[in-house]
C-alpha cells in the first residue's frame, strides 16, 4: 500500500488517460471526443516530463574555463534534455491536431448542423 501512495502522481496520469479514452470511445458527440483527446495527450505530456525530472539535477551545460577541461562529468549530476524536448514536440503536434479536430467540427457542423455522430450518420443515409 505504501508503494501506491508513494508513486499518486501516476495515479493520476492513468486517471486522465482513461477519462481522455474514455471520451473518445464512449462518447457520440464530436466535440467530446475532441475534448477527450486533448485529455488524454495532456496526461501523456505530463507524464514524459515527469519521468525526465531527477532531484539535486542541474541543466547539462559543463562550463568550460581554465582547468575545467580535464575535470570528470558526472552524468548523475545532469537532467536528460531529450524527454522535454521532445514534450515540446508533441505539445506542437497536439495543438495543431486541436486545430485540424476542431476545423473538421465547424464543417461538419456546417454541412449536417450538428455534431452528434447519429445525427450525421441518418442525414448520410
Amino acid at each position: 500500500m505504501e508503494i501506491l501512495l508513494a508513486k499518486y502522481n501516476y495515479w493520476i496520469y492513468v486517471a486522465l488517460m482513461m477519462i481522455g479514452i474514455y471520451g473518445m470511445i464512449a462518447k457520440t458527440n464530436l466535440m467530446k471526443k475532441i475534448i477527450g483527446m486533448s485529455i488524454f495527450q495532456t496526461a501523456i505530456i505530463v507524464f514524459y516530463v515527469s519521468i525526465g525530472a531527477k532531484k539535486g539535477a542541474t541543466i547539462p551545460i559543463i562550463e568550460h574555463g581554465h582547468g575545467a577541461a580535464h575535470a570528470a562529468v558526472r552524468v548523475a549530476d545532469y537532467v536528460n534534455p531529450l524527454p522535454h524536448v521532445l514534450m515540446l514536440t508533441a505539445i506542437v503536434v497536439g495543438v495543431g491536431t486541436l486545430g485540424v479536430a476542431l476545423a473538421i467540427a465547424m464543417s461538419i457542423y456546417k454541412e449536417y448542423g450538428s455534431l452528434e455522430e447519429d445525427e450525421i450518420l441518418e442525414r448520410l443515409e
